[in-house]
């Protein structure tokens, strides 16, 4: 019996253990596009200082602090009383500038048919005719001087140049404000919000290699084509609002070697407000087939990047790769991989380089059901940034 109990010992102790379980997949195959990130400021198409144009002591604001306010919206009421009275003494005077035009006209018919009996010289003809265009010059004078006394009625009822969020009031009622002959008070400000600039500043090095690829035919320039830009805003980690390319500067900024770019974004639920910071992504290349696998599939060695791929015999092997930019959750392999291959993605605390583990293959995605080496179905929905 201590015979028989040794070899059973020995046997257990002989018996190799079942390679270690992994799960794998195949690389994703699918067309993507790159994209450049850069941190912008959102700044308004439009703001305007809303400016006292006539002085004069407030009456009322007509405005909620903070609100929307439309072009032609009334923001401020200035007493109208003085300029008012100055528009009756404009009308007054036109009244007499036309009626001595009036009596000049009859002076000059008179006398153009007296001096036909030579019962007048022409002398008095051509002071008549003289008189007569001094009266029609008072008469516009006056008409200019009616006109701007009513521009300075109108000017005491302060309206929104542009359609906006409004600013705080910034002067009373029963304040004096002075008109823009004297110094303009400011009353408040307004800035649009839909669409919205966002400003942004690229590198040389991002600069140079878009403009090779503009060279090369690979993709097109932001200055003649509106090339498309996603945002994120501050606390998100993807993008929540697109738009378009609309504005590159002239030079590069040699402090900063950087060029000033513009992009105009909608902003239909008025989320964003100027002054605002976000992440800018930019188109960064032409749409190209690439191979894709998650980021927790990637594992660091020293200075590489490397994947465990599983051979035909089942046993495991680094692989150095080159990786590209995330793409919905998934990671551009650039360098390293092939479609057929089986790269660990989960487990790999438990593989070991020439070790044999037993693969088991990942449920692939709802829309890549197809093996990575065969083309996208028709219908499959296309990555983030590519194009058709």
């Amino acid at each position: 019996m201590t015979l028989g109990g040794c070899d059973d010992k020995s046997a257990q102790s002989q018996a190799a253990p079942p390679p270690p379980p992994v799960t794998v997949a195949q690389p994703v195959k699918r067309i993507v596009t790159d994209w450049d990130e850069f941190t912008g400021r959102f700044e308004a198409v439009e703001e305007v200082q809303v400016r006292a144009r006539v002085g004069g002591f407030v009456n009322s604001v007509e405005f909620k602090d903070g609100a929307i306010v439309h072009a032609g919206d009334l923001l401020y009421i200035i007493d109208p009383r003085p300029f008012e009275a100055v528009v009756l003494q404009a009308e007054g005077q036109l009244a007499d500038a036309r009626a001595k035009g009036e009596l000049a006209k009859r002076d000059l018919e008179r006398g153009l048919n007296l001096v036909q009996t030579s019962a007048v010289s022409e002398q008095v003809v051509d002071q008549r005719r003289q008189a007569l265009q001094a009266a029609r010059a008072a008469e516009t004078q006056a008409e200019g001087s009616l006109k701007a006394a009513q521009l300075n009625v109108e000017f005491t009822h302060v309206l929104a140049p542009i359609t906006g969020r409004v600013s705080r009031h910034l002067v009373t009622p029963g304040n004096l404000v002075q008109g823009s002959e004297g110094g303009a008070t400011l009353l408040t400000s307004i800035v649009s919000l839909d669409p919205i600039y966002v400003y942004f500043d690229v590198d040389e090095a991002t600069y140079q290699r878009n403009s090779k690829l503009w060279f090369e035919g690979r993709r097109p320039s932001s200055r003649d084509t509106a090339n498309p830009v996603q945002v994120m805003l501050t606390g998100e980690t993807k993008p929540s609002h697109e738009g378009k390319m609309d504005f590159l500067d002239n030079r590069l900024d040699v402090s900063t070697a950087t060029l000033r770019s513009r992009a105009v974004i909608p902003n239909k639920d008025l989320s964003i407000l100027p002054g605002q910071f976000g992440r800018v992504r930019l188109i960064g290349s032409s749409p190209y087939e690439a191979l894709l696998i998650p980021d927790t599939a990637i594992a660091t060695d020293q200075s590489r990047k490397i994947v465990f791929v599983v051979k035909d015999d089942n046993t495991v092997e680094a692989r150095a790769v080159t990786l590209g930019p995330l793409d919905e959750g998934l990671r551009v392999i650039r360098e390293g991989l092939k479609p057929e291959d089986h790269v660990i993605v989960d487990g790999l605390q438990r593989a070991r380089v020439g070790a044999k583990v037993t693969p088991k293959m990942a449920q692939a995605p709802a829309e890549t059901k197809a093996p990575a080496g065969d083309k996208p179905a028709a219908d499959a929905k296309p990555a983030a940034g590519a194009k058709p």
